[in-house]
């Protein structure tokens, strides 16, 4: 997937940041290539870059313009279709991780082919996968799992990537979703394989290596979520994780989406993580847990990180706001062991 940058980031009509959080990893982790974002009228939410129109997005250069939305059901609503039009008769091409693919679009397809413009639906594979096996691979993997959805994991598979390259290790990062996908430039979405494939998808996204190659492997949803277990689960086994990082958002009141179920306990969600991934891999051990503080002021987040830490006697930080470093350093000690 040839995506070409400059991007400009389209933040819609998102209600919230959450729902922007496409447009939101692609700049904090890729700030170099994105111009500035467009947001509608209605968008109640910033990812902090300049709003700009797509005619100055056109004079500064801009290439692809990246659909930066994650809603819930990944659908493109009539109401983008106007500006993405016009984006392209203005010559860039579109981008989007969302499930709804572009080319199904006809106003948009019949564009595309009048105009020349390409259409990349990074959500959806160019391949087929075979049927995961479960059979025992070399090399080690490193897999991020979490009590809920959109609480980090990216955020946090990106940090451990960085931070694992820094001290010396040979690393692959590999992307499971879109925005990691948009942000790598490759990878996998795997909530958009077919259920009996997703194991095997994984596995082909993270083969054999050489037996000290970590693969960081962005994780996906929660087995504690009604709507994305099955996701998390396919993963999980796909993954044959020799470690897992635990990810939360301590202020989150429900499951996202799900006003009525709450929350899942820290300890009951790593010990079904860990069961669970014994069918694949029978010694996964926890190397961390990643907290999301951004809703904490600072000295709280850190107090609360200090208390995960003492109760599950592994480093527990933000990675957005602190060091992954002793995180590394316990996790190398761990497997190593």
């Amino acid at each position: 997937m040839d995506i070409k940058a400059p991007y400009l980031l389209f933040l819609g009509d998102a209600p919230d940041a959450l729902s922007a959080k496409t447009a939101a990893g692609i700049a904090y982790w890729r700030p170099e290539i994105c111009v500035g974002q467009l947001r509608l009228a209605d968008c109640q939410t910033t990812v902090g870059l300049k709003d700009i129109t797509l005619e100055e997005a056109k004079e500064a250069g801009v290439r692809t313009m990246v659909i930066g939305v994650a809603n819930r059901g990944g659908v493109i609503p009539k109401s983008w279709v106007p500006t993405m039009l016009k984006a392209m008769d203005l010559g860039f091409d579109l981008a989007s991780g969302l499930h709804t693919r572009l080319s199904s679009i006809a106003e948009v397809a019949a564009k595309a082919r009048d105009k020349g413009r390409a259409l990349h639906d990074a959500r959806h594979p160019t391949r087929e996968f075979e049927v995961g096996t479960g059979e025992r691979r070399s090399g080690r993997r490193l897999l991020t799992v979490g009590t809920d959805c959109s609480i980090g994991k990216m955020y946090a598979s990106l940090a451990i990537a960085n931070g694992l390259r820094q001290a010396g290790a040979n690393i692959d990062f590999r992307a499971t979703g879109q925005t990691g996908i948009l942000i790598d430039g490759r990878g996998v979405s795997v909530d958009a394989v077919v259920s009996d494939f997703i194991s095997g998808a994984v596995e082909w996204l993270a083969p054999a290596n050489d037996a000290k190659h970590w693969d960081v492997i962005e994780g996906q949803g929660s087995l504690f979520h009604p709507s994305y277990a099955g996701v998390s689960l396919g993963l999980l086994h796909g993954a044959q994780p020799d470690a897992l990082i635990l990810c939360h958002e301590p202020t989150r009141p429900h499951m996202r989406g799900l006003p009525g179920r709450k929350m899942p306990d820290l300890r009951a969600c790593l010990d079904l993580n860990v069961q669970l991934a014994r069918l694949t891999s029978p010694t996964p051990v926890l190397a961390g847990i990643c907290v999301n503080t951004s809703h904490m002021h600072q000295p709280e987040g850190a107090d609360y990180c200090r208390r995960l830490a003492e109760e599950f006697g592994v480093p527990a930080v933000d990675p957005v706001r602190d060091s992954v470093a002793p995180l590394i350093d316990h996790l190398q000690k761990a497997v190593a062991a």
